[in-house]
């Protein structure tokens, strides 16, 4: 049996065909996302959503051919941003993507829009929400254009995942609570209508929230109809696809990164918690330091004339270089120090390089001690989850860390537990094949079927 899987992320959109006896990820087909709309102002960053539905209709009809008996259709996305529709599923605006910065640009008297967000969200109001409110959110998005009054009339407001998934359909918008971060009151998985009305907007309609098993419609792909499900955030699929369990401390280190653990029950603390699945939550922590700060670094010594470095890392690759110099230094010893913190996130917004020495300021020992502040970055983060340090072992997923095991054996000496890495290439793709295995084959919870899939990668050489 087959379904098709989609994720409509930040740079890409990609589809594959979800093969479940035995359950894997192929014929992976990539679409590069559309570019923001010309012309825009600056931190603006809006998308032409017919650019959007135009690169997932392309790759569905790319795979068409290798999923002709294919069941279903499951997607993932981008989570937070906006796109306002009509009750039909018509886009009424572009999509202002997460990216968008528009919120923290000063006004006339130096206060930003997100200031003014936060002077109106009370701390009750804010647990409830998940501690999700952030700048790049769909609240954030639309209290910014109910103070400008330019919400349309009987607008739905979505996430990109709900809005493709209602055009596949051609319906009204339709997501898993998942999908929208900050949006959803916890205490009852469905919409904060409370909050949106104190913040001005509670005139706006909203997606659709169905259970991950339950079809948001029927989509025709190639000529064929088949049942569309509803749109899951990419976070809580990439973790899926992780094959994450309660008690794993998940680390993912990509571009962005975040420290995750499975949570029963809502327990309010210094993280995010977000909707995951089979009922349960997510307690996250965003924004660490990760391959984005990483890269300010390779930026740095790329640029440098004159030196061996320099001429070793102007090739298309430069990681095998530095990761052989890192193991280099580390064999040597080195007292050199970074803070990764170039951009704002939960552990400050200012970076540094100190302690350097004459013997001591190399690619090497830059990127060794880069990985150093990403491990205690990691095990501060990790405290703020689970204070007691109770958790079983760690996950490791994304691409960074999967390819230096030396940054690897850093964060696991610094938290002091066993590990595993996830050997999936495709995270997303197979937490949507997760789902589509529980819809198809009844396992008990979607969980159950991410473990189902994990184990069986372990039994062909895989991580445990």
């Amino acid at each position: 049996m087959k379904y098709i899987g989609l994720d409509v992320g930040s740079s890409s959109v990609k589809g594959a065909v979800l093969k479940l006896d035995p359950p894997s990820v192929g014929d992976v087909i990539r679409a590069d996302f559309p570019a923001a709309a010309p012309g825009l102002p600056p931190r603006r960053y809006e998308v032409e959503p017919g650019e959007i539905l135009a690169a997932v209709r392309g790759v569905l009809e790319s795979l068409a051919p290798a999923a002709t008996d294919a069941q279903g259709l499951f997607l993932c996305g981008q989570m937070g941003g906006l796109i306002l529709t009509d009750a039909s599923g018509r886009a009424l605006s572009r999509y202002v993507s997460w990216m968008d910065s528009r919120l923290v640009e000063p006004g006339a008297d130096g206060v930003t829009e997100f200031e003014e967000l936060e002077r109106h969200i009370s701390a009750d109001v804010r647990r409830e929400l998940g501690n999700e409110v952030r700048p790049g959110l769909t609240f954030s998005y639309l209290y910014w254009l109910a103070r400008r009054g330019e919400l349309p009339p009987g607008a739905t407001a979505a996430s990109l995942p709900e809005f493709v998934a209602g055009s596949l359909c051609g319906a009204a918008p339709a997501g898993h609570a998942c999908c929208s971060p900050g949006a959803i009151h916890l205490g009852t998985l469905d919409w904060h209508r409370d909050a949106a009305r104190e913040l001005g907007f509670g005139d706006v309609a909203w997606p659709r929230l169905l259970e991950a098993l339950e079809p948001a419609g029927t989509a025709c792909v190639a000529g064929r109809e088949l049942p569309c499900y509803p749109g899951f955030g990419d976070h809580p699929c990439a973790l899926l696809g992780a094959g994450i369990e309660e008690g794993e401390l998940s680390i993912n280190v990509s571009t962005g990164s975040q420290a995750s653990i499975v949570a029963p029950r809502h327990e309010p603390g210094p993280y995010q918690t977000r909707p995951f699945f089979d009922g349960k939550l997510l307690n996250t922590v965003t924004h660490i330091p990760a391959g984005r700060a990483l890269n300010v670094l390779v930026r740095l010594v790329t640029e440098m004339a004159g030196t061996r470095a320099a001429g070793e890392l102007s090739g298309a690759d430069p990681w095998p270089y530095i990761l052989a110099e890192a193991a280099r230094a580390e064999a040597r010893g080195s007292d050199l120090e970074t803070r990764l913190t170039f951009f704002p996130g939960p552990l400050g917004d200012r970076g540094a390089i100190s302690g350097i020495h004459e013997g001591n300021l190399t690619v090497g020992d830059l990127f060794l001690a880069a990985f150093r502040d990403m491990a205690r970055s990691y095990d501060i983060c990790a405290s703020r989850l689970c204070p007691d340090r109770s958790w079983r072992r760690v996950v490791f997923s994304g691409g960074l860390v999967a390819r230096a095991p030396l940054l690897r054996r850093e964060i696991e000496q610094k938290l002091g537990s066993p590990a595993r890495l996830a050997t999936v290439e495709e995270d997303t793709l197979t937490g949507l094949l997760a789902i589509a295995l529980a819809a198809a084959q009844g396992a008990p919870t979607v969980l159950e079927a991410a473990r189902q899939i994990r184990l069986r990668e372990a039994g062909a050489g895989g991580a445990p």
